[in-house]
């Protein structure tokens, strides 16, 4: 398996991309350790920027992570036939008060579709729900065609 050809995605390419799916891995750093969990997410691509409804538990690395106001990177790829893309956003995230949304914001976190609370072990009371928002400081995607002949 050789690649064939590796360019960058357009703007327009990566706002289609974002929009057609809607999950990733956010990976958060808080000094010289890393944190990275699976999340849906929403994407407005007028703003250009990603919606996330995060849940954890009161003593959860996730919640550690997630009060220090981390750097985070959000991966969304795919691969189809002969093709891998991908797009990596970069920036802070942004705890929302849930009170100051406008309907627009409520929109796209309509979109992101998890939490399943089913799946969780633990009572729904111990749970904290929060919204956050990502408007990367660098958004960037690549198409990579693969010859698997080779």
């Amino acid at each position: 398996m050789a690649i064939e050809q590796e360019t960058e995605m357009t703007d327009a390419e990566i706002d289609d991309f974002l929009s057609r799916h809607e999950t990733g891995v956010l990976s958060l750093a808080r000094g010289n350790k890393p944190y990275a969990i699976p999340i849906s997410y929403g994407y407005d691509d007028d703003e250009r920027a990603f919606y996330m409804r995060l849940v954890s538990t009161p003593e959860s690395e996730k919640r550690q992570f997630l009060e220090s106001s981390p750097q985070g990177r959000l991966v969304v790829y795919d691969e189809a036939d002969s093709s891998y893309r991908s797009v990596i956003a970069t920036g802070t995230l942004e705890s929302i008060d849930p009170a100051a949304l406008t309907p627009e914001e409520i929109a796209q976190y309509g979109e992101a579709k998890r939490p399943l609370f089913e799946l969780w072990a633990e009572g729904k009371e111990d749970l904290r729900i929060e919204l956050y928002r990502l408007e990367p400081a660098t958004l960037n995607g690549r198409l990579t065609e693969i010859d698997r002949e080779t």
